[in-house]
């Protein structure tokens, strides 16, 4: 396990900081008449309630990029209003989603699903729930849109520096099996983070380099 871990950090630092990670373009905020280019680079999506720290991971993501790239932080939850397109070079472009709850833009659900319909581009959406207080009502908002669809995504759970070692566990528990025993499309595999501590940011990066076709599997060492 040890070698497989420091395989993974060594591309992560390598391949993936040098290659994917080639900020060229931060695309301004859109709804839904997105630039037709977008549609021709693989995407992978963001989403989760309002507050569940998805600016500040996506940041994270890219603090290591050897170029600058703004990712605007709020304090005041539900902030971003719109989707948020980020550029990776030529590689993929991230897909920033506004946060759903009781802060959720009027048009969320009509915003959202036309978006997850119509891009056949997008390889993976991340669900991020918070680590602080496990799986909510609210977060079966968006699980249920994206089973109903069809949507392949992945479980990311947030803040765990915030949280003891205890009741992570106890929250890790429950959403493994809620998703073994109530969901069809979810990758088995959680992602745990902390966009502050940068813990499980170097795998998560690889995951999605992998999704997008950009980082393919190594056999043997």
């Amino acid at each position: 396990m040890q070698q497989v871990l420091t395989k993974i950090d060594r591309v992560s630092k390598g391949v993936l900081l040098k290659n994917v990670l080639d900020i060229q373009e931060f695309v301004k905020e859109e709804t839904r008449g997105c630039c037709q280019q977008l549609f021709l680079v693989s995407q992978v999506c963001f989403i989760g309630r309002s507050n569940v720290g998805k600016s500040s991971l996506i940041r994270a993501l890219f603090a290591l990029s050897p170029d600058s790239v703004e990712v605007r932080v709020s304090k005041t939850p539900g902030h971003t209003k719109k989707m948020n397109f980020f550029n990776v070079g030529k590689y993929f472009t991230l897909v920033d989603m506004p946060g759903y709850g009781y802060r959720a833009p009027q048009d969320f659900v009509e915003m959202v699903e036309a978006y997850l319909q119509e891009r056949p581009n997008l390889k993976r959406t991340f669900l991020l729930v918070d680590g602080v207080v496990g799986l909510q009502k609210t977060d079966h908002i968006g699980i249920e849109m994206l089973e109903e669809f069809g949507i392949p995504y992945v479980l990311v759970l947030t803040k765990i520096d915030r949280v003891s070692k205890g009741v992570l566990l106890k929250n890790v528990l429950k959403i493994q099996e809620f998703v073994k025993e109530e969901t069809q499309g979810c990758f088995p595999q959680l992602f745990l983070v902390s966009a502050l501590e940068y813990s499980g940011v170097h795998l998560l990066r690889c995951f999605i380099a992998h999704v997008t076709g950009n980082l393919p599997l190594m056999e043997g060492d």
